[in-house]
This record gives C-alpha cells, structure tokens and sequence, in this order.
C-alpha cells in the first residue's frame, strides 16, 4: 500500500490539494449508523416505501447518496448496531435470552439489500484491497460492517466467527453495557467497577487476531483499553472516539492511551458527536467544525498523524457539529485541516490512509497466524447456561462417561 504515503503536493490552494490527493486516497468514515434508521423507522423493509429513496436529496437524515457524492466518501463501515438487551444497562446477567443475533443479522442482512438496490453506486468490499479497488476503478461506495459490542454475540466466541465470515470487519468490544469479555465505560461512568477485559475477553481478542477482525475499542472502558493494548498482536481501532484532553468524557481517549496507540500502530477515527467534542476551557454551549479539528491535532500532536481517522457516528446522533453538519462535509473538514498546517501525507492517512493500513495489517497478520497453527477458540464463558433437558440422556452416548463431562450439570427442565 505505497500509496498511502507520497510526497507532499506543492499546489497551494487547499481544494485543489485535496482533489489531487483523492485520485487515489478515498475518504474512509469508520461508523455510520443509517441502517439503525432503516430498522426503527421502517423496520428494514426498503422497497415498499413510497417515501423512501436512499437517492433522495431530501432525506431528513444524515447520510443518502447525493450527501455522500457531495462529500466525496469513499469507503463506509456501516454499523450493524442493536442495543444492549440485558434487564438494564448495568445489569451482570448476561445470560438474559434475548434475539440479539437474530436482530443482528438481520442488519447485516439490510445492509447488503441496500447495496443490491443501489448497485450502481455502492458494492460491498471484503478485505481491504477491494475497498481500494472499488474506489479507485470501480468509482464506487465500498461498503462492509462494523457490529457494535461483543452483547451481539451472546457470550459465545464462535459468532464473532460467523460474523466474520458474513462481512463484518470489526467489533466493538462493548457498547453502553457489560459483557462477558469487557467492561464498558458507561458502567464505569455508573459506579460499576473498572474490571478490564476478562479471561473470556483475551480469548475473543487472540481469535479476532487470528481471523483479521479489527478490534474496536471505542465505548469501552479505561481498563478495558489497556488490558487489550497488552494483550493483542495486531494494531487496535477506536471506531467513534475523540480526544479525552480535549473532552472529558469517558467515551473518549485519554492521553496515556493515545501513547499505546502509537506504539499498537493503531487509529483513532474522531468521532463528530458535539457531546464527545466540547471543549470546557471555551466556556460555550455551541460545537463546531473546528472542535473536530482540535480534536485531530490534538491525537496527531500525542500519537502521530498515522493514529488518527474519521469515524463520524453520523446517524446514530441526535445533533450535529456546525458546520460538519452531515455526510456531504467532509471536504470542509479537510480543507480545513490543510489550511492548519497539515502536509498531504498527513491529510492522506487522516482521510482514509491509516485506517485501511491498520485493515491491512490486520488481515496480514491474520494469515501469519493461521499458517503458524494458532488453534482456533473453543473457549466458552464458564458461567453460561445450556439449558440441557434431562430426557436427551437416552440419546446415544459418544463414550464411556460423556454424560459427566457437562451434561449433568447443564441440565434444567
């Protein structure tokens, strides 16, 4: 991926540098939640809609075709988000039976219908040297899928692999709720206790390593942060996140981590939610475009320009940054950031560079690991319950004293 660094342009006008760099370097926003919309306000059903167009200009929304072509985005993580289903939001119950992977796949399954329908503008892309070629041969949107906490596998290891293997390409190691990898930042922010990654949690980041998922650590919380830092073998992700020193929230990254960051190799896409980007010390309610720029150079200046991205969480917020108001803006902001002061090679990884180099070399270390024999994961959360019936004892036994190995103890009528 040479491309990712070339020298700097020696055009002065920033729009003019900016339409050279992106002859070869797309736009990549890490987490967009438009099909969320899709499920709640149409309940996914996108051809019986009379007034729904997705090539609408006038969609209400922050993403639709024409905002993206006028903001020139060239690969999309589309989130397949559904929210924790636990009795709260600080419950321990992860046993709690809810449809969460149903609900899940089922906006995998929207995402690639919205692809399908619109064919002439989007394609999905599977690793990332599609996502390039779709960008730069095919001028299409490359679209894949990001889920948004490790709730959305059900405590099981084996459906962050089968969520692989339907497209996904990153997850959230937690969302606005514990889970049996990971503590979140939300049950922190509480009074929960920061208890980090636990056992489970290092065992879904060794086979998330070992099968190229990209590992998001956006949401979780400060432990949670260093405990996987320690433990992963491929460069990490913040999906939707900006600078703590910035802003204090606890969605943010703290300057320490940054630090790590740097060392993982890993990407920070800054998030645009006004919430995670005021700044106090400005003493004003209003957020704007610059905001998000403070926050970028603010990541560049403690982690390097190679550690920062674009993860707007467009859609899945309720206002806005002025001036960075929805998809169609970020010329504006890289515009911007040129005049500021940033060279081409940095503007090049800030826009998209980085985070494909970071996909990249998780697929590549992915391989290192499958042709090493990294066995696959068949770790399994030890407070899980199987709900066996008592009857299935008739059914054939594999071997002598089968039954003493789980089923006895899994059994409940």
């Amino acid at each position: 991926m040479s491309f990712l660094w070339k020298g700097s342009s020696n055009q002065s006008n920033p729009s003019e540098r900016l339409e050279n760099l992106l002859k070869d370097t797309p736009i990549v926003d890490t987490h967009n939640d438009f099909p969320y919309l899709l499920r709640i306000q149409l309940h996914n059903i996108l051809n019986s809609d009379p007034n729904f167009d997705f090539n609408d200009d006038k969609l209400l929304n922050h993403t639709s075709l024409p905002k993206i072509k006028k903001g020139r985005l060239g690969v999309q993580f589309f989130s397949a988000y559904i929210g924790c289903r636990y009795p709260d939001s600080l419950s321990q119950d992860f046993n709690y039976r809810t449809p969460i992977v149903r609900d899940t796949i089922e906006q995998i399954d929207v995402i690639e219908r919205l692809i399908e329908k619109y064919d002439n503008d989007l394609k999905f892309a599977w690793n990332s040297d599609q996502a390039l070629e779709i960008y730069r041969k095919e001028k299409k949107l490359a679209v894949t899928i990001g889920v948004e906490g490790l709730h959305q596998c059900d405590a099981s290891i084996a459906m962050v692999r089968k969520y692989f293997d339907l497209g996904v390409r990153y997850i959230t190691l937690t969302h606005n709720c514990d889970n049996p990898f990971a503590t979140a930042a939300s049950s922190v922010s509480a009074g929960l206790e920061d208890k980090g990654l636990t056992e489970l949690g290092k065992e879904c980041i060794a086979e998330m390593n070992r099968i190229g998922m990209l590992v998001d650590l956006s949401h979780v919380s400060y432990q949670t942060m260093i405990d996987t830092l320690e433990v992963t073998k491929s460069p990490v992700i913040f999906s939707h996140s900006s600078a703590y020193a910035k802003c204090p929230h606890l969605r943010n990254v703290p300057d320490d981590v940054l630090l790590k960051v740097k060392e993982n190799k890993g990407v920070v896409q800054v998030n645009f939610y006004p919430a995670f980007l005021k700044n106090p010390e400005k003493n004003t309610e209003k957020v704007t475009i610059e905001d998000a720029l403070d926050h970028i150079f603010h990541i560049a200046e403690v982690a390097g320009w190679d550690a920062v991205g674009l993860g707007s969480d467009f859609d899945g917020i309720d206002s806005a940054p002025e001036g960075l108001e929805d998809v169609s803006k970020y010329p504006d902001l890289l515009i911007k950031a040129i005049e500021r002061g940033a060279t081409d090679e940095q503007i090049r990884g800030l826009m998209g560079g980085n985070i494909l180099r970071v996909w990249k070399e998780n697929e590549v270390i992915a391989k290192k690991l499958q042709a090493s024999g990294a066995p696959i994961s068949e770790s399994i959360w030890s407070e899980r319950k199987w709900y066996t019936k008592s009857g299935a004892a008739k059914l054939p036994h594999l071997y002598e004293g089968s039954l003493d190995v789980f089923f006895k103890k899994d059994i409940k009528e």
